[in-house]
């Protein structure tokens, strides 16, 4: 009798396991399930930039970019943009790749129809668009990424990396940059605390020199050398000197002292001719010929990709390093 009056209860607590059971099944399916019948999950990243946050395809093909920053970006990553913006300064690394794509106006002045008219599928621009991000975002998905100066190039290729879907690629293509420059300490050696570097650059009607804060004081940081008093200098500090730019300040004929340094890499672009002209005029100054650098020759012209903005950029400053700094004091 005892054991006939224990199997009606059993049954019972297998139904209601049963039961529990298929409520369970029934909650854990409510939670991924679309909340529309026949609805997918949207197949895109979802990504948090400067403007706001935007739906990224997964594997963007039209690629159309609005400055130089995120072209140089998006090329790094193996990515060719079907268009851009042009100017009369495009610096030298970028044009083969500028030249494959579509020109939509000047730089700060994008063609909305223009681009409209390509039918992108990706609009990837900084910060000083943002005016145009709202009609912008209504032709394609548009990441805006902040920018403050030159100096934040590493952030802003994290984050165009995270949009192209490339975030793995581009921590190699980092850990690669970091590794030469480990490799340029290491053949420096005792030299490398003890050399001051300057960085110079000519424009028509002005010398400037270049400070700690922008693209190319980055690289020199994390080189390991150092730099003149006059160029050991912050944002900060630089923009109160200059009143203008953080990353660098105008010096007079009366202040090329400012300008030396145990090394000075002077970025000219040899085919401008009021460069050029510039260029005479400074050497032909008799304050120039007082500079150690120049007494010592060690003065050493390189191109505009020293003012550029991304890893491309980054990797050709540092062959310079290399070859100036370690090959030719060998």
């Amino acid at each position: 009798m005892k054991t006939c009056s224990r199997f009606p209860r059993f049954l019972l607590c297998i139904c209601f396991i049963a039961i529990a059971t298929i409520a369970c099944g029934r909650d854990r399916v409510s939670i991924t399930a679309p909340s529309l019948p026949g609805a997918t999950a949207p197949e895109c990243n979802l990504i948090q930039h400067h403007a706001g946050e935007t739906c990224v395809p997964l594997t963007p093909q039209r690629i159309v970019t609005l400055d130089a920053v995120t072209f140089e970006h998006a090329i790094a990553l193996g990515m060719q943009p079907i268009a851009t913006v042009h100017s009369s300064w495009d610096a030298l690394h970028l044009q083969p790749y500028k030249q494959q794509a579509i020109n939509i106006g000047v730089s700060g002045e994008p063609s909305l129809e223009k681009i409209l008219a390509l039918k992108p599928d990706l609009i990837l621009g900084i910060d000083y668009q943002t005016p145009i991000y709202r009609q912008a975002s209504q032709i394609a998905p548009t990441v805006i990424s902040p920018f403050r100066h030159s100096g934040d190039w590493k952030d802003i290729f994290k984050l165009i990396a995270a949009t192209l879907g490339k975030s793995e690629q581009a921590e190699q293509m980092m850990t690669r940059y970091y590794e030469r420059l480990e490799s340029f300490k290491v053949q420096m050696g005792d030299r490398l605390q003890t050399t001051e570097v300057s960085i110079v650059y000519l424009y028509p009607d002005a010398i400037t020199v270049y400070t700690t804060a922008g693209f190319n004081g980055s690289i020199l940081q994390d080189a390991g050398l150092a730099r003149p008093a006059a160029q050991n200098l912050n944002a900060a500090a630089t923009q109160q000197k200059d009143g203008e730019s953080p990353i660098q300040y105008r010096i007079s004929n009366e202040l090329l002292q400012a300008a030396d340094g145990d090394v000075i890499f002077m970025i000219v672009t040899p085919d401008d001719l009021e460069i050029g002209k510039t260029r005479q005029r400074l050497m032909s100054n008799p304050l120039w010929s007082t500079l150690k650098a120049v007494q010592q020759g060690r003065v050493y012209e390189v191109r505009d990709y020293w003012i550029g903005s991304g890893l491309i950029a980054a990797n050709l400053v540092i062959d310079d390093l290399l070859k100036y700094l370690v090959v030719s004091s060998k």
